[in-house]
């Protein structure tokens, strides 16, 4: 699996999917636009949490800094 995902876009990721969650979950609970909002959150979590993302896969976008090689 390919890490393309920094880690302030990580912590980013998360802190917007536990606000699209709460949102979702406490504000428009039972409406189409929570269920939207919690599926959302959800890729966006699990993309923060996994540190990969597909679109940024296909689009070519890395925002994961490279180490350089040691010797």
């Amino acid at each position: 699996m390919f890490n393309n995902v920094g880690t302030i876009d990580r912590l980013i990721r998360l802190v917007l999917a536990s606000a699209l969650f709460y949102f979702g979950l406490l504000v428009y609970s039972g409406s189409t636009l929570g269920i939207g909002l919690i599926v959302t959150g959800a890729v966006m979590a699990i993309s923060g949490l996994a540190g990969s993302c597909l679109l940024y896969g296909l689009l070519g976008i890395n925002t994961r800094k490279q180490n350089p090689q040691q010797y």
